[in-house]
């Protein structure tokens, strides 16, 4: 017998990679977990007849001979299937598209950092000629998007759009997609929002906003994920994070909501024991209080955040820099040399302001430019620090319309970063 699974509490990138994998393996049976996204559990409701799917407990696990796992490589994320973790005759192929490692070991694996599991599975389809029907197309549309965000999330690669273009070639229906992706927002959803939304917090780590909202719930309840979201953009924060603790069961739901691909929320959510994308994760703790989580959660992004790329990487050093009595025509000179748009002015060591090449609209006389930078530079200056990311950078250049800003430690002008410096990280155009 073989069989096909994937994680708990399942979404449609989940679902799509299961009913992928049996159609490239024909006879494979399809094991959800009962514990389903509500969207997931209203789509198969509807579509019960088209995809044939069964639960662990339908399943006899002795005679299983091979598995295969999709969208998740850990062993207590598969719900059911524990007795299986120590057959050694057992043969197992793993499609994962999160970023590290999991526990199940195997030598067939699939694993590449890439926006949607389906797009891997839709790549061996097209390879081996599997031809869709425009129900199983659409599904794995559904799936793609909703893990992609429509193809905007930051994780989003072109190996997705170009899976996404082939689905549509083959009939996928994106009425049915959106309206299948609608998230159900009801009345129960709405109190817990406004509820979390009395207490929220901001909070900086890093030089990040995170928006940081508790509450105690009881029974099930569904579409939290809606919530965190919404929270994020009310509170109009790089990250929110929502603590769902019910004191029946102690356990704690923490579910992650980031804006900005360097908040990986994923990669905080798995050092819980949960998992997820950079721009959203979730996990469940038992046995511990909510606010000992939120410790460890603001704990984990502020290192995650240690580990990524710094304005220290990208600032040019040392500073090419003039002095206030620097004649204006010689700095005109020193920017036409150096091939930049504007230069710090320095005297003894401190940042007195900017000269650039907007401020010489000024120079109204040649005779002008025989006078002191100091009477046509920006004293107003915007700096940052090093420890600052690039994303902040740009920030900052775009609200204040600056294109460069000085890197300030200790009171001392380090380094400069300009906005081609940033643009050229983003695009992954830096030399190695």
């Amino acid at each position: 017998m073989q069989i096909v699974t994937t994680h708990k509490n399942s979404d449609f990138d989940g679902l799509a990679s299961v009913v992928a994998v049996t159609l490239l393996h024909p006879g494979t049976l399809a094991v959800l977990p009962k514990a389903l996204n509500p969207n997931v559990k209203a789509f198969l409701s509807v579509h019960k007849d088209v995809f044939d799917t069964h639960i662990a407990a339908d399943i006899d696990l002795d005679a299983v001979r091979r598995l295969f796992v999709v969208d998740v490589a850990q062993w207590k994320r598969l719900e059911g299937l524990a007795a299986l973790e120590e057959r050694e005759d057992l043969a197992i192929r793993i499609w994962d598209h999160h970023p590290g490692q999991g526990d199940i070991e195997t030598p067939e694996i699939c694993q590449e950092t890439i926006g949607a599991c389906i797009t891997l599975l839709v790549r061996e389809l097209q390879a081996n000629g599997v031809a869709l029907t425009p129900i199983q197309a659409t599904l794995f549309l559904t799936g793609l998007y909703e893990d992609t965000g429509r193809l905007t999330f930051p994780s989003t690669t072109a190996e997705d759009a170009r899976a996404a273009a082939y689905l549509l070639e083959n009939a996928a229906d994106l009425t049915i997609v959106g309206r299948v992706l609608r998230p159900a927002y009801r009345e129960k959803q709405k109190k817990i929002l406004h509820a979390m939304l009395e207490s929220a917090q901001r909070v900086k780590v890093s030089g990040y906003s995170i928006g940081i909202a508790h509450i105690e719930i009881r029974g099930h309840v569904d579409s939290l994920a809606l919530v965190v979201r919404l929270i994020r953009e009310v509170l109009n924060v790089d990250a929110a994070v929502g603590f769902f603790y019910n004191p029946e069961r102690d356990q704690c739901m923490v579910i992650g909501r980031s804006g900005l691909e360097e908040l990986n929320i994923g990669s905080v959510m798995r050092h819980l024991g949960g998992g997820g994308h950079p721009g959203a994760g979730s996990a469940l703790m038992k046995g511990v209080k909510p606010a000992a989580i939120e410790e460890m959660v603001l704990g984990l992004i502020e290192g995650n955040q240690q580990a990524s790329v710094r304005v220290s990487d990208l600032m040019s050093f040392p500073v090419v820099s003039v002095t206030s009595q620097t004649p204006m025509e010689d700095v005109a000179q020193l920017l036409r040399k150096k091939g930049c748009t504007g230069l710090p002015v320095i005297d003894d060591g401190e940042l007195k302001g900017v000269i650039s090449r907007r401020d010489f609209k000024r120079v109204r006389k040649k005779k002008q430019l025989e006078a002191p930078v100091k009477a046509f530079m920006t004293t107003t200056v915007l700096t940052i620090t090093p420890d600052k990311s690039p994303a902040q950078a740009v920030g900052l250049m775009v609200k204040h319309d600056v294109g460069r800003l000085p890197v300030v430690a200790e009171g001392k002008v380090i380094g400069i970063v300009t906005r081609s410096d940033a643009m050229l990280y983003f695009y992954d155009l830096l030399p190695e």
